[in-house]
């Protein structure tokens, strides 16, 4: 039986000049393919940028450029509660500088940036009665951020309250308690009153 060719690991004579960096070999069959390694080699060191640039350490001045956003559009709500035009747009000029960290930034701080700011442009929303925006706002903070974000899962359960959808309501806000636990005193209240409407509507159906 046929040794598998994935599972032998056979040593080939090859040779690599110090200084060209040229791989060669006396085996006759490795001259193509080490020809074609060389032309790719030599293809990719002809490029503007020859490698991603290494991890950088986080941007600080983005940083704090993404929490002045949020604090500015929470001062302008709490100025202005029944105008939150000038609070969405500073959240979202927030949301759109966390969402544009380059790559190779650590992901998870993208999250947790995006999920507060999420939150808040729901938040937001919600005060002007804009109760479809301010549900997927809510729902983008929590597929940011699942676990310990009751507010943003409180908020599109609301907002689809407003709305009328008390079966998706109930649906997400059932899911939310699942998450958080009913240490979320706002999500618990909320469940509560979904049951009562529910309740009434089913006595309604009875009559």
């Amino acid at each position: 039986m046929a040794a598998d060719p994935l599972e032998t690991f056979t040593q080939l004579p090859l040779t690599i000049d110090p200084t060209s960096k040229s791989i060669s070999s006396p085996l006759p069959h490795l001259s193509d393919p080490l020809t074609n390694l060389h032309n790719l080699q030599r293809s990719l060191l002809s490029l503007p940028a020859q490698i991603p640039p290494p991890p950088l350490p986080t941007n600080p001045k983005r940083s704090a450029q993404i929490q002045k956003m949020r604090d500015q559009g929470n001062a302008s709500l709490r100025k202005s509660p029944t105008n939150p035009s000038e609070a969405i747009q500073l959240y979202t000029y927030g949301i759109e500088m966390a969402l544009g960290r380059p790559g190779w930034e650590p992901s998870q701080l993208v999250r947790e940036e995006a999920s507060l700011l999420y939150a808040n442009r729901a938040q937001a929303y919600m005060a002007g009665q804009m109760w479809p925006e301010g549900a997927a706002d809510a729902e983008c903070s929590v597929e940011c951020k699942r676990a310990g974000n009751g507010k943003a899962w409180w908020r599109r359960g609301k907002c689809l309250v407003e709305m009328g959808r008390w079966r998706d309501a109930a649906n997400w806000v059932k899911e939310g308690l699942e998450v958080e636990g009913e240490k979320e005193g706002e999500l618990v209240t909320l469940w509560k009153d979904i049951e009562r409407h529910e309740e009434e509507e089913r006595r309604k159906e009875g009559r």
